[in-house]
């Protein structure tokens, strides 16, 4: 849970049910469960210890999930970023592109010389949309950006990502961007003079010479009224898909050097996102080959958005077939 990333946010929205909702919850957590066989003895263990609502949040949780959810018809489960569900099991998930967007924006106007280094974890759809996303946003303010993009094959390992990062300086970046949970990259943009976006968190003190901004998880409020639900006795089986309008998903604060320029540029973008008026995705968007993937005139749906498989203009490298490529 320290991880200072996507756990971390995760189990800051376990102590708010546990601060508002007081002696009429009793919340604990598991941490570093494998995926797998483990994840699911994870869940039944805690349904049999009497837990009443279980959040996995793991992609690769989801079928364990589902196990756990034939077994324990009582309990309530909700698994993050998965697809599928039961009567007694729900998935949650929210739209990280629209904050990821706006990120973009201010590396696109930090890329002085055009290129952008990014740390790719693995290549699911939900990494793809958001280095999509942050490609859409650079190139925005900035047409001539590209992004060279390195997969670590990592979630949380300082050292890998420190080395890829390392890289990526040494090819002549000048702004790294990264989906992973540790701030390692963000070290290694400020001691070679760099700048740096981060993700799933407000990182800006690990090194806030780098920092620009980043899209971060605000999972507490969501938390809390899904454990009200299922204290009333009106909780049932959903897939929810939040946003920046309902404040799930938030743009951690700017870094000292986004100019006020584009500060009102990106709080522009913000609005009209929050207003419905503007997405990430609206097209004319165009993968690498120059095939149009989303006509002008046109949004992305939430199913194209969920199974994003091609990289957008302006990205250099590819997706690998599986993570070790």
């Amino acid at each position: 849970t320290g991880d200072a990333g996507w756990t971390t946010r995760h189990d800051e929205g376990r102590k708010m049910v546990q601060e508002e909702l007081g002696d009429r919850v009793e919340t604990t957590f598991v941490e570093s469960v494998a995926e797998g066989a483990t994840a699911q003895r994870t869940f039944e263990d805690l349904a049999r210890k009497g837990n009443k609502l279980i959040f996995g949040t793991s992609f690769g949780y989801m079928d364990p999930m589902v196990g756990a959810a034939k077994k324990y018809p009582d309990t309530v489960f909700m698994h993050c970023s998965g697809f599928k569900t039961a009567e007694n099991l729900g998935t949650y998930f929210g739209a990280m592109e629209e904050a990821t967007y706006l990120t973009g924006m201010a590396v696109g106007k930090a890329a002085e010389n055009n290129e952008i280094g990014y740390l790719a974890p693995f290549p699911t759809p939900e990494v793809i949309r958001g280095l999509n996303a942050l490609m859409l946003g650079a190139r925005e303010v900035n047409p001539e950006a590209t992004m060279r993009i390195v997969w670590t094959s990592t979630w949380f390992d300082p050292d890998k990502e420190r080395q890829a990062a390392q890289g990526l300086a040494d090819a002549g970046v000048s702004v790294i961007s990264m989906q992973q949970d540790s701030p390692a990259a963000g070290q290694v943009a400020q001691d070679a003079g760099l700048k740096w976006s981060g993700h799933n968190d407000n990182m800006e003190r690990f090194a806030p010479d780098a920092w620009l901004t980043g899209a971060l998880w605000n999972w507490g409020p969501f938390y809390v009224e899904t454990t009200r639900q299922v204290l009333e006795g009106n909780w049932k089986s959903e897939e929810y898909y939040g946003n920046m309008d309902d404040g799930v998903v938030q743009l951690a604060p700017f870094g000292k050097s986004v100019d006020e320029e584009t500060r009102a540029l990106i709080e522009e973008r913000k609005q009209e996102t929050i207003d419905g008026t503007f997405a990430p995705f609206d097209g004319p968007v165009r993968d690498q080959d120059g095939k149009v993937r989303i006509p002008e005139g046109e949004t992305a749906t939430l199913e194209q958005l969920l199974a994003m498989d091609y990289l957008v203009e302006g990205c250099v490298g590819n997706i690998p077939k599986n993570p070790e490529e």
